[in-house]
């Protein structure tokens, strides 16, 4: 029978109906991505002048910036969202309605690898954890010049947002806290204060590697689980197994266990869907907080009633999707 289920990280609701699933149409038509044409891929070696100048890179031979021998690079953003130089809108005729500020801060890509490849899954693991740390090194950059939310994203294929196939990450540093991330760091700071300091995240996981039901895989350093409210289908979660509030700091990066749980996603299905991750670190004012990962996979459609409640609809039970991915 459906169930509506209340995600303990952030409040919000999630409809399980598994039945629908054999409704007519009910899954988006994917398949495996087009290969890379490398002549009009940016981000290929040999092409760093059809980016802007790199802010930072791995180069485990030495060499000059811009130039080939990078195992990942970070560059400005061509069509920023974010600004450091962003001006002020002109003032409101009535700000009790309308109100708008300046778009400030900053916005960059990290191409993951020289790899002509659209997922972080079609990468060595040992890329993967390379990567990530790139990752870690401007997000750590950024909160230290003082942004109060440092957001970085993956979107892999078109359906899934991507402008360009070729593996790369987002990192956005911006100067406020979004509304969805300050109401999860309210409920962590909600459940400290009701558990005499227990942390939110720390204790979900411990009770779902108690309970097994949604425990997808689970390694010395992370956890990956489906979602107790999932709201896509095969959605999962990766935490580390000893918490820290930012992903930034030093520690375990749960690298393999991401790539793992990626081509476990690929088993499964036959393909590797488009999908989209993120990495939650603590935002401003975080006493009480935990990073994760969060990957949705895009098999099915958003519709009237996920646009128009922010309620989702999952047809694929999270205990049956992690039985699943076991198997895998």
């Amino acid at each position: 029978m459906p169930e509506v289920r209340i995600d303990p990280l952030t409040g919000l609701r999630t409809i399980i109906a598994a039945r629908r699933a054999d409704r007519p149409g009910g899954w988006a038509t994917v398949g495996d991505a087009p290969p890379i044409d490398p002549e009009t891929d940016p981000f290929a070696p040999g092409h760093e002048d059809r980016t802007p100048p790199e802010v930072y890179a791995v180069r485990p031979g030495g060499g000059a910036p811009d130039t080939p021998g990078w195992a990942v690079r970070v560059v400005p953003n061509l069509f920023p969202a974010l600004t450091r130089d962003a001006a002020e809108p002109a003032p409101s005729h009535d700000p009790d309605l309308y109100t708008a500020v300046a778009a400030y801060g900053n916005h960059e890509v990290v191409v993951n690898a020289p790899d002509a490849v659209t997922s972080l899954a079609d990468l060595r693991p040992e890329q993967v954890a390379v990567a990530m740390e790139a990752w870690r090194a401007r997000m750590r950059v950024h909160a230290e010049a003082g942004a109060a939310c440092v957001h970085v994203s993956v979107n892999e294929r078109a359906e899934a947002g991507a402008s360009l196939p070729h593996t790369h990450a987002q990192v956005y540093a911006m100067d406020f806290v979004p509304a969805q991330i300050a109401r999860e760091r309210e409920r962590f700071t909600a459940h400290a204060m009701r558990t005499m300091g227990g942390n939110l995240l720390q204790d979900l996981v411990a009770d779902e590697v108690r309970q097994r039901d949604r425990v997808v895989a689970i390694d010395d350093e992370a956890v990956v689980l489906s979602p107790y409210a999932a709201r896509q289908p095969y959605q999962l979660l990766l935490a580390p197994r000893r918490p820290r509030a930012r992903f930034e700091d030093d520690g375990p990066l749960g690298a393999a266990l991401l790539h793992d749980a990626l081509n476990r996603l690929r088993r499964l299905l036959g393909f590797l869907p488009p999908l989209n991750l993120w990495v939650r670190t603590a935002p401003l004012g975080a006493e009480q907080f935990c990073w994760r990962i969060d990957v949705v996979p895009r098999l099915t459609h958003l519709a009237g009633l996920e646009l128009g409640t922010g309620v989702h609809l999952n047809i694929v039970a999270p205990e049956h999707a992690a039985a699943q991915l076991r198997d895998a």
